[in-house]
């Protein structure tokens, strides 16, 4: 979509709707005009949040933000790295439920936002790229910095519009509202009225290409009038369920809910609602309530229960076991796939029954709550709290209130013997778990730890988030820093974004370490669990027969990076857990300011 000055629509402003934001030429850039109108235009349709990485070409976007975020009509995050800066976005659109807007100059600039931008995708996260270019007669060429970005990001996109400011004249600020309105309701995934049903809208990123010439910016003497009433923009989470079905509760109970990422809680509803257990990921927002079966790996392949399954209805995207994969691939087990604001439905079988939304559940020969589902239901709970079983003895609570002194002060001394412990994988992800309560929020990196999490933890209705589109390392750091914020800009709501990653995801993404002069410093635990490599490829088949040294370097890939110095570097606090104590104490305390906790772990 190109909109050139012999092409921009000829509406007089009498006809804009009541108390629209209009721009006019008033600054010497044309470059600086067009940008005032988009972004205005974008603020206007619900934006909040912009994240830029510096650049020549995309200086007058950058400066007129500036100008935005002074008039208090946006929130203004800068980030060196585009990379870091694409997972800051994503993170805030997460946790905001409304796209936030990246903004990055021309060349490689863009390139570094694919990660960020595939991870939306994926995902089903609302995103604005919003990137500046050569113009048209720059192009092909060899012009310095100049590449085709239009279309880089390929079908990663939900649109995708190389826009050209005018060569001069005034900007017209219809046009550029119409463009800014109608990336944020693609963003989104508000329905389109063209768009044929056989493919439903989807939250996503929205790509603006956006073509300056010189001058490339002026001074901005004052900003366009806000609407009166700025647009509020609807979660993306309940612009992508719209609609209802019908799944019948079984007569003889055999069905299984399996909740994978960012099902939401209609999981757990449904799975009571069924009369059926759930298998819910750590970061599903259904991992609780009484349905919820712990175990489910050991669960799924037992003959009982995972071999009696005949109907499994699924909702978000799992992909933290080959369990489930494999039940929904077996013969004579009926699947129905939930689509939700993901880019592809799941079904690895290719066989599913793929529905929008599940809002209504018909009763059909029975009700969920008679015996024989209350039967089938307790079998994969209990069963599943077996499986699980304590990583430590219970405490002797006799013995700690026992007239026998020495009975007492044995008790005490075992007590402070576990503290003094060094922290197993199952102690660091259970504590992490405990202290983390509804005002907080946990973020989990793609490594051996989610995965550690996921199978020990018990129910809590919790924010968990995890990348899980792709399932990779990139971003995570950024990415929670970018939930943390969102999270805190109402300070009446005091919580503690922690993330729990390994070594080489904290390494991959360690630029997002820094923070700017100026730039909010958010309430953020980063929780290392340190092995010194990637021991997650431990697990893998060929470890078994692969040559101990050559696994060692191209999978393991041992570091000696000293995570003390790498926190000085950025200016963050370390703190070495080496103990439960110690990890306690580091996970309570009030910091003043981003903390790096770093716990050793045993390879």
């Amino acid at each position: 979509m190109t909109l050139p000055a012999s092409d921009r629509p000829d509406t007089a402003e009498s006809e804009l709707p009541e108390g629209a934001a209009v721009a006019t030429t008033t600054s010497g850039s044309v470059a600086t005009d067009y940008a005032v109108a988009l972004l205005a235009g974008l603020v206007d349709a619900g934006v909040r949040e912009l994240v830029l990485s510096p650049g020549s070409r995309s200086q007058a976007i950058a400066l007129a933000a500036a100008e935005f975020e002074r008039a208090g009509r946006l929130r203004l995050r800068v980030r060196i790295d585009e990379r870091s800066a694409g997972f800051l976005a994503l993170g805030l659109a997460v946790e905001s439920g409304l796209p936030a807007v990246v903004v990055t100059t021309s060349g490689t600039a863009v390139a570094n936002l694919h990660p960020a931008v595939l991870e939306a995708h994926h995902s089903g996260v609302p995103m604005i790229v919003l990137t500046a270019d050569r113009p048209v007669e720059l192009r092909g060429i060899g012009a310095n910095q100049t590449t085709q970005q239009p279309g880089m990001f390929g079908v990663a996109t939900r649109a995708g519009h190389d826009l050209e400011a005018p060569r001069s004249g005034p900007v017209d600020p219809t046009a550029v509202r119409s463009v800014a309105r109608a990336a944020v309701a693609t963003a989104l995934g508000v329905p389109d009225a063209d768009r044929a049903e056989s493919a439903p809208a989807v939250p996503g990123p929205v790509h603006l290409n956006v073509a300056f010439r010189e001058p490339l910016s002026a001074a901005l003497d004052a900003l366009p009038a806000a609407r009166p009433e700025p647009v509020e923009a609807a979660s993306w989470s309940d612009a992508a369920r719209a609609g209802a079905v019908r799944v019948e509760v079984d007569v003889e109970p055999a069905t299984v809910v399996v909740a994978g990422h960012g099902a939401g809680p209609e999981a757990e509803s449904l799975a009571r609602a069924l009369g059926a257990p759930l298998v819910a990921e750590v970061s599903s927002g259904a991992h609780f309530g009484p349905n919820l079966a712990l175990g489910f790996r050991a669960l799924l392949g037992d003959a009982e229960l995972g071999g009696a399954v005949r109907r499994v209805v699924v909702l978000g995207h799992p992909t933290l076991t080959r369990q489930v994969p494999a039940l929904l691939t077996r013969a004579g087990v009926e699947v129905v796939v939930v689509r939700g604001a993901t880019a592809d439905a799941y079904d690895p079988g290719r066989s599913a029954t793929v529905v929008d939304a599940v809002d209504v559940v018909e009763t059909a020969g029975g009700v969920p709550d008679d015996r024989a589902h209350r039967a089938w239901v307790g079998r994969w709970v209990h069963s599943g709290r077996r499986v699980v079983g304590d990583d430590e003895a219970a405490p002797d609570l006799e013995a700690a209130t026992s007239d026998d002194g020495s009975a007492r002060a044995e008790f005490l001394r075992g007590e402070v013997a576990l503290l003094r412990r060094s922290v197993t994988r199952r102690a660091l992800a259970e504590t992490l778990w405990r202290v983390t309560w509804p005002h907080d929020r946990l973020v989990l990196g793609a490594s051996r730890l989610i995965r550690e999490v996921d199978e020990v933890v018990p129910g809590k209705k919790i924010r968990v988030h995890a990348n899980r589109g792709l399932a990779g390392i990139d971003g995570t750091v950024a990415t929670a820093a970018g939930i943390a914020l969102a999270s805190q800009v109402d300070d009446g709501a005091p919580g503690v974004t922690r993330v729990l990653v390994g070594d080489l995801t904290l390494l991959h993404d360690v630029g997002s370490l820094l923070f700017g002069d100026g730039e909010v410093r958010p309430r953020l635990q980063v929780v290392v669990g340190n092995d010194g490599g990637g021991t997650i490829f431990d697990g893998l088949e060929v470890a078994a027969t692969a040559p101990v040294d050559a696994m060692r370097r191209v999978q393991f890939t041992p570091h000696g990076v000293q995570l003390a110095g790498l926190a000085a570097a950025y200016g963050w606090h370390h703190v070495l857990a080496s103990t439960r104590a110690e990890l306690d104490q580091a996970l309570a305390r009030a910091w003043d300011g981003p903390v790096l906790i770093e716990v050793p772990l045993a390879r």
